[in-house]
């Protein structure tokens, strides 16, 4: 029922109406202003260099609506638009203004706003016909005795007071409640589709864009995977692999003083078991920093959970997930979190952090703050850069904001799509 009744996501229905709203006053300030330094510009080409400032404030104004027309789609539709615009690399005012004009996305950014009018005037004259429409036809029965002759009269027939009005406002409720919603979505999205294909990228720069993705994302997860293995490498030659040799030792000098001394043989292999269970503990606890087995039985909230008991700093733990992502992006969410407050811990001077992990579409939102000393940068050290290298490996994206005296929020949104 919820996929045939819009109503049931009230939020997505009125940001579509207000994107329908809006898309008419954009179209009229867009297509104002584009159209008036468009046609400037064209009827100084015969002098050109009376042209030249016209057609710079026509590449410049269309570049500053567009970024607004992205943000516009991104806010209310849910529609993220890259941005297609090279940078520019031309030396000199008037070889940039060159380069702007063989440039075929802000010609598309142009196309755009000049047909945003037409576009968003027949949208919303539709949505507001579907509206208002439907509203009128259930109020009929109220006030169709004071309408001359007492009757609404349509095209083809005539209602009057009665069996008819009734009908009539039926027919408004299913409007109010199916076709108006539908009609209104529907614009929306057509003005999304029309932004995302002349505002973003072509079907060219998409897959240029994909593949230096696909190259940095593999970058990163070989870079991932052999810091990881010098880390399990380092863990073993100076945890695990020192206690067996020291195990080793023992038990061969146990050996040699069990016939000559067997009461100082029986404290080496006492010894020698009390490293053996050691050695046990840390080739354990490595195993469970690889993948920790309470993470695979019970999920993400068990396991942060143990994390945030043994914190020195005092955490709290929000976490809002109603299906379980994927065992990588779970593992992924637990070792940014668990090297996030091991960074507090250590580096930050902290006194208290949060972290809150929730799902948001297709998307899983990692968000860890603390009010420490602030100042973390990702290109130095090697903590922040291993997770966001292993946040890029799995085409995420992180950010960090820690100005100078704090706070410091770290945020990462991981793609969890099922």
């Amino acid at each position: 029922m919820s996929t045939l009744l819009p109503w049931s996501r009230p939020g997505r229905l009125w940001r579509a109406a207000c994107h329908v709203n809006l898309g008419l006053v954009m179209g009229i300030v867009t297509f104002s202003l584009t159209i008036t330094f468009l046609a400037l510009s064209a009827g100084l080409l015969v002098t050109f260099l009376l042209a030249l400032p016209a057609i710079w404030m026509l590449f410049t104004l269309a570049r500053g609506l567009a970024k607004a027309e992205r943000s516009r789609a991104r806010a209310l539709m849910d529609v993220e638009i890259a941005d297609p615009i090279p940078t520019l690399t031309r030396p000199g005012w008037i070889g940039r203004i060159g380069e702007r004009a063989r440039s075929g996305p802000r010609w598309r950014e142009i196309a755009y706003h000049l047909a945003l009018l037409p576009v968003g005037t027949i949208s919303y004259a539709i949505s507001s016909a579907a509206w208002s429409g439907s509203l009128a036809m259930i109020g009929l029965p109220f006030y169709v005795g004071r309408l001359p002759g007492s009757s609404a009269k349509f095209y083809f027939f005539e209602l009057t007071s009665g069996r008819g009005a009734a009908a009539a406002a039926a027919v408004g409720v299913a409007g109010l409640v199916f076709v108006a919603p539908w009609i209104t979505l529907a614009a929306a999205n057509i003005q999304a589709s029309m932004a995302r294909v002349l505002l973003g990228p072509s079907q060219d720069q998409a897959l240029v864009q994909q593949v230096s993705r696909l190259e940095t994302s593999r970058t990163a997860a070989v870079d991932s995977a052999e810091a990881e293995r010098r880390r399990i490498e380092r863990d073993l030659h100076d945890g695990a692999q020192q206690r067996l040799v020291a195990l080793a030792a023992g038990l061969g000098a146990a050996r040699e003083k069990l016939d000559d001394d067997p009461a100082q043989a029986k404290v080496l292999v006492s010894d020698a078991h009390e490293e053996a269970k050691a050695a046990l503990k840390e080739i354990r606890d490595l195993v469970r920093g690889i993948h920790p087995v309470i993470l695979e039985d019970r999920g993400l909230d068990a396991a942060l959970s143990a994390i945030v008991a043994k914190s020195p700093v005092p955490v709290a733990l929000d976490v809002q997930i109603a299906e379980r992502p994927s065992a990588a992006i779970e593992s992924a969410a637990y070792f940014i979190v668990n090297e996030a407050l091991t960074n507090v811990a250590r580096h930050a001077s902290a006194t208290r952090a949060n972290i809150s992990i929730a799902r948001a579409g297709d998307r899983l939102v990692v968000e860890i703050r603390d009010n420490g000393r602030g100042g973390a940068d990702p290109t130095e050290g090697t903590g922040l850069a291993g997770m966001r290298e292993r946040v890029m490996a799995l085409g995420g994206n992180m950010y960090v904001i820690s100005p100078p005296g704090g706070p410091t929020t770290i945020s990462v949104e991981l793609p969890c799509g099922s």
